[in-house]
């Protein structure tokens, strides 16, 4: 799994869009995205997105990927970042949490995250996808699983608590930032110029 952020040397831009085999996105929805990017390269730009938490009952890390207003980390099935972040994912890291990531389901995404929020101090973007995903992981919340896709959940959860043990604390940072796609490539704005008196007071 890990090595899906090697540097290859094939990949020439400075972007990196990565995606799964899971994942259907529009061009529109793609270019959206990549000029996001262009304006915030440090970070990962995406569409899919979870939200970090302590809970205090368990005195531990545990994430959800519920729809809510914070998010802190970006599943890079579908999202752009930058590819000076595989050369750190690769040489920078110890051997020892790229095993982590093959033992562990989804546990490469989230290091990844950690990986940019320990660098830059600063949290990923989301960017909002007009088609619906459909989350092969189950939507959970304070530690809470269902029947399908629980043990990933937990791997997962795992993950979280093992990569702060490994920093000595978690660098994810939570954010409320989401930018839609509003009038892009909209024909909005150019209908509204047939009535001018809406603009006057």
């Amino acid at each position: 799994l890990s090595d899906r952020f090697f540097p290859y040397a094939a990949i020439q831009t400075d972007a990196v869009l990565s995606l799964d085999e899971h994942t259907s996105l529009s061009t529109s929805e793609v270019d959206f995205a990549f000029v996001v990017w262009r304006s915030f390269p440090e970070r990962i730009v995406g569409f899919l997105t979870w939200s970090h938490f302590w809970d205090a009952e368990q005195r531990r890390w545990g994430y959800t990927s519920k729809w809510t207003n914070e998010l802190s980390i970006v599943l890079t099935a579908a999202a752009f970042y930058h590819r000076y972040y595989h050369s750190l994912f690769t040489e920078y890291l110890p051997a020892g949490l790229r095993d982590l990531v093959d033992s562990l389901a989804a546990c490469e995404d989230i290091l990844m995250n950690v990986l940019v929020a320990a660098v830059t101090k600063l949290p990923p973007i989301k960017v909002t996808q007009r088609k619906q995903h459909k989350e092969t992981v189950p939507q959970q919340v304070k530690g809470t699983a269902g029947t399908t896709g629980s043990r990933h959940f937990y791997q997962q959860q795992d993950c979280l608590n093992q990569l702060a043990n490994w920093f000595g604390y978690l660098p994810l940072v939570s954010s409320q930032l989401r930018l839609d796609p509003v009038l892009f490539k909209d024909q909005v704005s150019v209908l509204r110029k047939k009535y001018p008196r809406l603009e006057k007071p």
